[in-house]
């Protein structure tokens, strides 16, 4: 295990934005509340999944809602471990490790408070490699996994558990709480053996997270292009380079959706690129066409390398947008059924990036 500390927690965050496609909830806000845990309680440990017992009880930790309230709607700090804790309370016996459910934005650090101020370990895994939208749309969905009990949590201290049938029930009772909390909540569930976590989650996503955090400031350091280097290290390519001239979103219900419209500059002077978000980006057409699409991951990027959160597109941004191959498991029958485009209602059939 290695210990993760307050510089470590800036280059997850932003590395975890860039993976989440736009989704995941605000990086920032997501680090000062990591932060403030790691500076109140010390760094937190993270464990590969090859050092996690077969009878460790693991958890996962993330929000729900629609990332575009939490602009205003501000986390107290401590809606994560009272999650945790109402989750413990009802599966009757102690959680040796936390896991972020998926990694994007905020959502990687959400299990660093409960891990700070109870003393546990984090894995530096996932059920995602990316972020989507929906509760189901996790690889332990893929596993018979259940999110049984979810718990949930908000910022005024109630806190709810759910007993579910699968997980596409839990996304359904689940998305209908959280709107009566205010459209944010944080959650836990997923409750699973050691074993089971080495079995079905996707390793090292904290780590690979921190490296492309610090690439991203090499690349400025080096005078280079952020945002090819980016495309680079992730197998991907660069899509559209251009100006923000529209965007329309709305929160409805309990999701930010919407779509942008930009303008092309440079290379891509004339053209045009359409993004349609549901949190995170699912599908970006240049000049009419698909030219990146969900479970692959579309990244938004301003010209430092920053990644921008769809919730905050805002007119006259000067962005890139960056396609890169999503983890193989989505792009198998059985991940396309859970979360490739006719998963959101699109009729446009998947085309891997790259093929």
């Amino acid at each position: 295990m290695r210990e993760i500390g307050a510089d470590e927690l800036r280059h997850i965050a932003r590395g975890a934005a860039i993976l989440g496609t736009g989704g995941g909830g605000d990086p920032y806000i997501g680090r000062l509340v990591a932060e403030q845990a790691v500076l109140e309680y010390g760094p937190v440990l993270a464990a590969e999944l090859r050092e996690v017992p077969d009878d460790a009880v693991v958890a996962g930790i993330g929000m729900i809602g629609a990332p575009t309230v939490m602009i205003e709607k501000l986390p107290a700090g401590q809606e994560a471990v009272t999650a945790f804790l109402t989750l413990q309370r009802e599966i009757g016996r102690p959680i040796t490790h936390v896991l972020p459910i998926e990694v994007g934005g905020m959502n990687s650090l959400a299990p660093f408070p409960v891990a700070a101020s109870l003393g546990l370990p984090v894995l530096d895994a996932d059920c995602m490699g990316r972020a989507f939208p929906m509760v189901q749309m996790v690889v332990c969905t893929l596993d018979g996994v259940l999110a049984k009990p979810l718990a949930i949590a908000d910022e005024k201290g109630n806190s709810i558990v759910l007993d579910v049938r699968d997980n596409h029930w839990a996304e359904r009772l689940a998305r209908s709480a959280t709107i009566g909390m205010g459209c944010t909540a944080l959650m836990s569930s997923f409750p699973m053996s050691g074993k089971q976590a080495r079995d079905i989650t996707i390793p090292g996503t904290l780590t690979l997270a921190s490296r492309l955090g610090r690439l991203v400031e090499q690349a400025r350091r080096d005078r280079q292009d952020p945002c090819a280097a980016i495309a680079s290290f992730l197998g991907g390519r660069v899509l559209f380079t251009g100006k923000v001239v529209d965007v329309m979103r709305a929160t409805d219900p309990g999701f930010a959706k919407g779509e942008a419209w930009l303008e092309g500059t440079a290379a891509y002077d004339g053209g045009n690129c359409r993004l349609a978000f549901q949190n995170e980006h699912l599908v970006a057409s240049r000049d009419g066409a698909v030219v990146a699409s969900v479970p692959d991951l579309i990244c938004v990027l301003d010209a430092e390398g920053e990644p921008v959160p769809a919730e905050r597109l805002r007119y006259g941004q000067r962005v890139s947008v960056v396609g890169a191959p999503c983890h193989p498991r989505w792009r198998t029958p059985e991940g396309l059924a859970l979360v490739g485009p006719s998963a959101f209602g699109y009729s446009h059939a998947y085309t891997p990036l790259g093929a």
